[in-house]
């Protein structure tokens, strides 16, 4: 678990640690300890905040797909603009959940990325979909399909983009 804001993180922790299929292994504070601690540990997944100090989520999440390949990151965040979504995305991560979703779908977005499956946040999908939607028409690229809480609980369904 990545974030800066300790009370946050160690909130998030404890309610993870109810979890009998998780196991949290550590908690970091900045985008370079991320790092190290990726390559270090090896982890299935991480969560990570982008608004880091030392490093921001995005560089973090570049690097660590490159010394810990086999580590989802699922980002957390606050940020919800379309353009940082499909930036955090283009590193590789497996998904992302905003702050304000963390709730309702947090277990369901780490649930899917474990399945190997990727992962937008509800309230962020349309947005997101809609700016691909463009992207990839101006460039020819594509790029992925990803799962939204409500189409994952209630319909099987995926979003395309």
């Amino acid at each position: 678990m990545v974030d800066d804001y300790d009370a946050w993180r160690r909130h998030i922790c404890s309610v993870l640690k109810t979890q009998k299929e998780i196991q949290v292994i550590a908690e970091v504070r900045d985008g370079l300890e991320a790092v190290q601690k990726a390559q270090e540990l090896q982890p299935d997944l991480i969560l990570l905040d982008i608004g880091l100090p030392t490093l921001n989520g995005i560089e973090a999440a570049r690097r660590i797909g490159n010394l810990s390949p086999q580590s989802k990151i699922l980002f957390i965040t606050q940020e919800t603009s379309a353009d940082i979504v499909l930036g955090a995305l283009a590193t590789g991560a497996a998904g992302y959940v905003a702050k304000t979703d963390m709730r309702t779908e947090l277990l369901t977005a780490m649930e899917a990325v474990s399945r190997g499956e990727k992962y937008v946040s509800t309230r962020l999908a349309d947005r997101v979909s809609t700016k691909a939607l463009v992207e990839d028409a101006r460039t020819g690229a594509s790029i992925g399909t990803f799962a939204t809480a409500r189409s994952a609980r209630e319909t099987g369904h995926v979003v395309n983009f």
